[in-house]
């Protein structure tokens, strides 16, 4: 027999490299629903180990629900597994393409666009903007002729380290800030850097489902945490740093996506006291951060943190130029040093081009200008979604900035059915369990109001009501009685 050679040198332990064997294989669908495994005998021969460690290994499979074991039968692989089902008939590849189910939704084309959580491109200056990017290749004439640096621009992180300590009351040094295309790019790059297989990373619930993706194809161990209008549950946020043990917690307190709940200024405070005590990273996203309705939101995580637990992910994509796709990462530098190569393997660094217009356009006096508008009319178009739904028995929290409102429909509405039905009829929405690290939330939707002017959106909002009354009479006709 042909000896599969396992590493002492691995950065994992023996038993741990044979659970990823195991596992890959199940992935690729050499080892399907039912089927049986091999033996702990002949993998121990196969892998040159002792039997013990592959029954650690089978272990931790049945533990994680991945397999399950039949008295003097042996280990089979469980109907209701939980890795993820792939399409691709390739077995091969299909072990390594993940899917990202919010864009998938996000690909259908329709009138009524209630599930991107973008802004409407008639709320920018447009006309200002294309006159400033003239300015800006007047100003850098050799511009696309120039070599980038992999950590962004030099003149732009030194802006923003003075925005930051103005407005943020960061103290950080240009070397501390990575400039990246968006913030989905950040998200990843710190996954890919810092998290491997079967680290825990507490995620809230419910939460960024772009995020649950990442982080499952990192082959994370998914920890989730209940995030409520009043922030978290701290005595719960600690025990589970008590008794997993995270490598980080990735978290958007400010707008939370898709929530809108605010986690208040003393809970960010403990929140870092407790990273620091239980050295587990806090990943704060920070994507809606100036779109505030009445007050400004409290200060970011990374404004208390002394000692290098938080890495900050800044987005302006969504609302200042999202065709240039501009984020930064802040961190000390015992953590950018790992970024930065982690960058390298992805590209060679955000495009200068997209680094200058921005650095001149978002510091502008014009567009500090138009922040203001911007919240306004953001504040106007979700009035709109709140009066339509005004006379229905949904449920919400009004948010006090960002671009969503989170919705929970009568239990009477099956989601998964409305939605097919909505895009019959030229309207997305995204449904709540997507954005659920355990897939609940099955009466929750996410409802975006950045993107539609206000007639769509009103009209939107009218139709979609309506197909969901359509839904509740046709699936419990004896409510109408």
């Amino acid at each position: 027999m042909k000896k599969t050679v396992v590493s002492s040198g691995h950065a994992g332990k023996l038993f741990e490299q044979i659970y990823d064997y195991i596992l890959d294989r199940i992935r690729r669908g050499e080892w399907k629903p039912h089927d049986k495994l091999p033996s702990i005998r002949s993998l121990a021969t196969e892998f040159n180990v002792h039997r013990l460690t592959v029954f650690k290994a089978y272990q931790l499979l049945k533990e994680n629900r991945i397999v399950e074991v039949k008295d003097k039968s042996g280990y089979y692989v469980r109907p209701d597994h939980s890795l993820p089902v792939d399409s691709l008939h390739n077995p091969i590849i299909s072990a390594y393409v993940h899917e990202s189910h919010l864009s998938e939704i996000h690909q259908v084309q329709a009138e009524y666009v209630l599930s991107k959580s973008l802004l409407d491109p008639n709320l920018l200056p447009n006309l200002y903007f294309s006159e400033y990017v003239k300015q800006v290749f007047d100003l850098y004439p050799k511009m696309l002729g120039t070599y980038f640096t992999v950590q962004g621009d030099q003149e732009l992180r030194d802006a923003l380290c003075r925005y930051f300590t103005d407005c943020h009351r960061f103290h950080l040094s240009a070397d501390e800030l990575l400039i990246t295309c968006g913030s989905q790019e950040a998200m990843d790059l710190v996954a890919r850097a810092l998290v491997k297989p079967r680290d825990a990373v507490m995620l809230e619930r419910p939460t960024y489902s772009t995020a649950i993706d990442i982080f499952r194809r990192q082959g994370a161990a998914i920890v989730p945490v209940e995030i409520h209008p009043y922030g978290y549950d701290l005595e719960q946020v600690e025990k589970l740093m008590q008794a997993y043990k995270p490598r980080l917690f990735y978290l958007n307190p400010t707008f939370q996506s898709p929530t809108g709940y605010i986690v208040p200024a003393e809970q960010r405070k403990r929140l870092v006291e407790l990273a620091e005590r239980y050295q587990c990273l806090l990943l704060e996203d920070d994507p809606y951060r100036d779109i505030y309705f009445g007050k400004e939101p409290p200060l970011p995580l990374f404004a208390y943190d002394t000692a290098g637990w938080v890495i900050y992910l800044r987005s302006f994509s969504k609302y200042i130029a999202p065709g240039l796709g501009i984020a930064i990462v802040a961190c000390r530098s015992s953590i950018m040093n790992y970024l930065i190569k982690a960058k390298l393997l992805s590209d060679s660094g955000t495009p200068l081009v997209n680094q200058k217009i921005f650095l001149h356009y978002f510091f502008s006096e014009r567009l500090q200008q138009h922040m203001e508008k911007l919240r306004i009319a953001l504040a106007v178009r979700k009035d709109i979604v709140e009066q339509e739904l005004s006379a229905t028995d949904w449920q919400w929290n009004s948010p006090a900035g960002g671009f969503n409102l989170w919705v929970k429909l009568p239990e009477t509405v099956e989601i998964e059915r409305l939605l097919s039905t909505c895009i019959k009829q030229s309207i997305t929405f995204v449904p709540g369990a997507i954005c659920d690290p355990l897939k609940e939330y099955k009466s929750w939707i996410r409802l975006s109001y950045s993107y539609l002017n206000e007639q769509l959106l009103r009209e939107g909002i009218q139709r979609l009501v309506k197909l969901a009354d359509g839904s509740n009479a046709y699936r419990h006709p004896m409510l109408n009685d």
